[in-house]
């Protein structure tokens, strides 16, 4: 079965005004919108991850705080929310397998084809497709609803993704999806 995985498109993210905002990253809105509507509507499993990390996080020691639990940061802007045919998986950790239910689902909805898109390429999206890749599933990555933090450690990513993923990996644009 085929899913769609919306890599931590929160606000902290998001916009200008988030604690880890990424210049542009707010361009990301439109395409995840259409693509977690696209989900819903046509009954493809959607499941959107979430950093939800406690006060005393130990990421803020590499990062500053964001994504507190609580905090208007911490959650998706309203345009990225799809209703009940969407999943939220809460983590604290950079990769979604942190949290077991990630794994759960993949068995439970019998995932073998994942297509994958957020914030930010190098980071969570990064441990996204890896960890989907080290599960067997095949992996499709929009490239028009992604985001580096760096565009250079983001296209080093990039190229990871299709040294490791091999024919299990491919690109598409959310245009080919609807």
């Amino acid at each position: 079965m085929k899913a769609f995985f919306d890599i931590d498109t929160q606000i902290d993210f998001l916009f200008p005004a988030g604690a880890l905002y990424s210049p542009g990253a707010e361009r990301l809105i439109p395409p995840v919108a259409r693509l977690n509507k696209l989900a819903v509507r046509k009954n493809i499993p959607l499941i959107s991850t979430m950093c939800a990390h406690p006060e005393d996080a130990a990421e803020f020691k590499a990062w500053p705080p964001h994504c507190v639990v609580g905090t208007v940061g911490q959650q998706k802007p309203a345009a990225l929310l799809a209703g009940s045919g969407q999943t939220i998986l809460e983590k604290n950790d950079l990769d979604m397998f942190s949290n077991p239910r990630a794994a759960q689902l993949l068995g439970e909805l019998e995932i073998d084809e994942c297509y994958v898109y957020g914030a930010f390429t190098e980071y969570c999206v990064q441990c996204a497709v890896l960890g989907l890749l080290k599960a067997g599933r095949k992996v499709r990555l929009v490239l028009d609803a992604v985001a580096a933090v760096n565009t250079e450690a983001g296209d080093k990513a990039l190229r990871q993704f299709a040294k490791t993923g091999g024919s299990s990996y491919e690109v598409c644009q959310s245009s080919q999806l609807e």
